[in-house]
């Protein structure tokens, strides 16, 4: 006799102990991944220092959040990406719970053991629930493809590399210089 699959919920991410690791919920499905590396980390870093300065500034466009910070997608979606920014027209998505909604823009650092996972289901879940931008940043490459939301899927709009200035469609006016990023 088969036994019925058990889909995770919020509730019971929420009743999770704190082990230091990263627990998310994807299409029902308990997930956990390490803590990641330094190098990870640095890239991290850098990109949300950028980002900051850039959105929060006298400009004031949204918000910049980094994990651990929970973005509730839906009840049995619950990730913890390594970088998101929110618009200020979408600042009701925020709750004391964390963003219940998609975010404007996700960066995910890839690491080896999310690797797979950010460019497949994680990918197709954000996709699905209207990430209208998804970077996906190789710290060992130095690479960030860049992914925008068309006809319901991300589509890859290009890879940018060490020697690149970064432009986006979400933030038109911004530069990023990814030497600086990787260095």
């Amino acid at each position: 006799m088969e036994r019925p699959q058990v889909r995770f919920t919020y509730e019971d991410y929420r009743q999770l102990p704190d082990d230091g690791q990263r627990h998310e919920v994807l299409d029902g499905e308990h997930v956990v991944s390490p803590a990641p590396s330094r190098r990870h980390q640095q890239v991290l870093k850098r990109l949300a220092v950028s980002l900051v300065l850039h959105v929060e500034g006298e400009r004031r466009r949204g918000e910049v959040y980094f994990a651990p910070f929970d973005v509730l997608l839906a009840d049995d979606n619950v990730v913890q990406s390594d970088l998101i920014f929110v618009t200020e027209a979408r600042q009701a998505l925020f709750s004391a719970r964390g963003l219940e909604g998609a975010p404007d823009l996700v960066v995910e650092v890839l690491s080896p053991s999310t690797r797979a996972r950010d460019r497949g289901k994680k990918r197709e879940v954000y996709a699905r629930f209207g990430v209208r931008e998804l970077w996906l940043v190789d710290p060992d490459a130095g690479t960030v493809d860049l992914f925008t939301l068309a006809a319901g899927q991300l589509a890859h709009a290009g890879t940018f590399g060490p020697g690149d200035v970064l432009v986006t469609p979400l933030l038109a006016d911004l530069r990023l210089d990814l030497a600086a990023v990787f260095a």
